[in-house]
């Protein structure tokens, strides 16, 4: 029966973070000039440090080559550098430039002023209790991924 409450509610929540996440949708091309999707590949890739163009890709869940077409508008802004892995040409490594590590910081602010604004009335208890349950959420989560890495 725990296990059945345990998928149903995370399943409730999954909905309800989704639904907030709506709410937070500011458009990211009025803002910063690039839409949502490349921003958000650009502030996981400066969160995240220098990756793979596959690794980013299926984190993502996007197409390789979708996600080419991505970085190359990214690249010629000045915003992403493309390096080619001397040690297999397989492989190209993407990091944010400093221009690009600037423009996330920016978008990060303009998310983090939104979701203060979004809880700026709850209480101080449901804060503390939302801020607790988030931290254990976040440390089992942690722990799952370092057990299946």
């Amino acid at each position: 029966m725990a296990r059945k409450e345990f998928i149903s509610l995370l399943e409730s929540n999954i909905w309800t973070l989704d639904k907030l996440a709506d709410q937070l949708k500011i458009n990211p091309a009025e803002m910063t000039g690039y839409p949502r999707q490349q921003m958000s590949i650009l502030v996981r890739l400066h969160q995240g440090g220098r990756a793979k163009l596959k690794d980013i890709a299926r984190r993502e869940h996007v197409s390789a080559p979708n996600l080419c077409a991505t970085f190359r508008k990214l690249e010629r802004d000045g915003l992403v550098l493309r390096v080619i892995d001397d040690d297999d040409r397989r492989n190209t490594w993407y990091s944010v430039t400093d221009a690009g590590a600037q423009l996330a910081a920016q978008a990060m602010t303009l998310f983090r002023s939104s979701v203060e604004k979004m809880f700026a009335n709850i209480s101080r208890e449901d804060e503390v209790r939302l801020t607790d349950a988030l931290k254990t959420m976040k440390s089992v989560l942690d722990n799952m991924e370092l057990n299946n890495a």
